[in-house]
């Protein structure tokens, strides 16, 4: 790329002086604008170009003349302090507007305005743009061209992008819960702050760019401000190929959509950390939690606690829980008697200790490469006759059987063919892996299909949910969501000939030393 960067001439305003304000800089994305660039940025309010701490003319590899206008502009008396680039090579629409707001960042800008160089938007509205951020109102400000009935259609747009532009924003609003009046304006200010919170670095470079930072904003819960801004529709000429744009913005929004439901994958949309727990949703977590009740307070070892939702029930059924996982949720340590960092796949840490009379692994070891070690390491940390209560998806479970059948297995944000998972178990495949790694099953069951988090709370999630819980104990190797098995160290008593043995105390000790027989044991 080529960058003309301009100190500040004679006469040109300085920079706001440190603590006058926020740092405020115009971003202005442009492609073959030879013609219209200038005049756009002669529109700058004069009284408000004191104010901006500097202008990033960034142009995406323009076969014309565009680079050489900008940089004429910048060299003008009074101008502000300007950054001129030219990228040797088109990045497209969203690839230009990376490159774009990560200089934003280095340069230590606050408020960053997104202005187009063909004047399809109006310069003169720039302090109206940036007046809701500086006020602390909102993380985003669009200028929308829908907020003033009627007023995109005398502005000038063709009556079918009018219609387009309503028809993807009602479906887009739909399907987001949103209630913006329009998603696709390019005319856009962002807090700096906030757009290094998004990982924006995986947005497309093609023009749904717009759309996939709007639904990062609202997944992370900012605040949007819309404003009217004018519409003007000039001899400038659109690079935008209508049907695909459409195509695009509707998938993205889908894709959203259904990965939160837990199908597919949303690769610009950060997983949560923090595994979601909610008592009695029929889920895995809170099937071991109905067995956790029907045991003897314990010292328990959660495995993958994650913000340690479980773990805090445990406590207040009288259990002593020891929490470990890869990532430190906030909030953790205040849910548990103590909590330990470690990496599973580096081994069992020294630091959790040992003689636990439980051990709880829920959905943890589907994610490990070598599971069978890390099973053998927990059978080490159990007292004898201690418990290990452990469950796994069921790969054979209808949906990834259908998955595979059609040819169109791929990963999911959650769920059976969640992306982080490195192993699949079947029934058959868990029982071999539990007997691999020296324990005794001791119960294993099905639970249903979480259609309640498809569909939600309602009484169509409510039928089908009965309906899979049937189906379940009828076939538990097809409709059987997860497994949950219960299980024991395998241990092995020798009598050697002639010697006296009272065979009461061999069948008290069968799963648990005789002096915890009436309290673990009998609870079996």
């Amino acid at each position: 790329m080529e960058s003309h960067a301009d100190s500040p001439p004679q006469g040109r305003p300085a920079l706001p002086a440190q603590g006058a304000g926020p740092r405020i800089g115009i971003l202005v994305v442009a492609y073959n604008a030879e013609a219209t660039l200038e005049k756009t940025l002669d529109r700058i309010p004069r009284d408000f170009r004191s104010r901006v701490a500097e202008i990033l003319i960034l142009d995406d590899a323009s076969s014309d003349e565009t680079f050489t206008a900008g940089c004429r502009w910048s060299q003008l008396e009074g101008m502000p302090p300007t950054v001129v680039m030219r990228h040797t090579k088109n990045l497209g629409y969203g690839g230009n507007q990376k490159a774009g707001y990560a200089l934003a960042a280095e340069r230590g800008l606050d408020i960053v305005v997104l202005l187009h160089g063909d004047g399809q938007y109006a310069p003169e509205l720039l302090p109206e743009m940036v007046a809701p951020i500086e006020r602390g109102e909102c993380e985003a400000v669009f200028g929308s061209r829908m907020k003033d009935p009627g007023g995109a259609l005398k502005g000038g747009m063709p009556l079918y992008k009018w219609l387009g532009n309503r028809v993807l924003t009602r479906v887009e609003n739909g399907l987001l819960g949103s209630r913006l009046s329009e998603f696709h304006s390019g005319y856009r200010a962002y807090s700096v702050a906030a757009l290094r919170r998004l990982p924006i670095d995986r947005n497309t470079d093609a023009f749904d760019f717009d759309t996939q930072i709007i639904v990062q904003l609202l997944d992370a819960g900012m605040r949007i401000r819309e404003i009217p801004v004018p519409t003007y529709y000039g001899d400038e000429i659109c690079y935008v190929n209508g049907l695909r744009y459409a195509k695009d913005v509707v998938k993205d929004v889908l894709e959203y959509r259904l990965a939160l439901k837990g199908f597919g994958t949303c690769p610009w949309i950060p997983k949560p950390v923090e595994y979601a727990f909610k008592e009695g949703d029929g889920s895995s977590h809170a099937a071991v939690l109905r067995i956790m009740r029907t045991m003897p307070p314990g010292r328990v070892l959660d495995v993958g606690c994650s913000g340690g939702e479980f773990a805090a029930r445990l406590e207040a059924l009288g259990h002593t829980v020891t929490g470990l996982d890869h990532v430190e949720v906030p909030g953790v340590r205040d849910r548990c008697s103590r909590f330990v960092l470690a990496d599973l796949e580096q081994g069992l840490p020294a630091e959790i200790g040992a003689d636990y009379d439980y051990v709880v692994a829920a959905d943890v070891i589907e994610h490990l490469s070598r599971p069978e070690e890390v099973l053998r390491g927990l059978r080490g940390v159990l007292v004898p006759g201690g418990r290990l209560l452990l469950s796994v998806p069921n790969f054979s479970h209808w949906y990834a059987r259908m998955r595979v059948a059609v040819g169109a297995f791929g990963y999911d944000r959650r769920g059976i063919l969640d992306e982080t998972h490195l192993r699949f178990f079947t029934r058959a495949g868990l029982r071999r892996t539990i007997r691999a790694a020296g324990f005794d099953e001791l119960r294993l069951t099905s639970t249903g299909s979480p259609f309640w988090s498809v569909l939600g709370a309602g009484p169509v999630a409510g039928g089908l949910g009965a309906t899979s819980r049937v189906l379940t104990r009828v076939r538990p190797t097809l409709f059987g969501y997860q497994y949950v098995a219960v299980l024991t160290p395998h241990a092995a008593q020798t009598i050697v000939a002639g010697e006296h043995v009272d065979v009461q105390d061999i069948l008290n000790r069968q799963h648990v030393p005789a002096e915890r027989a009436g309290r673990v044991g009998a609870s079996t």
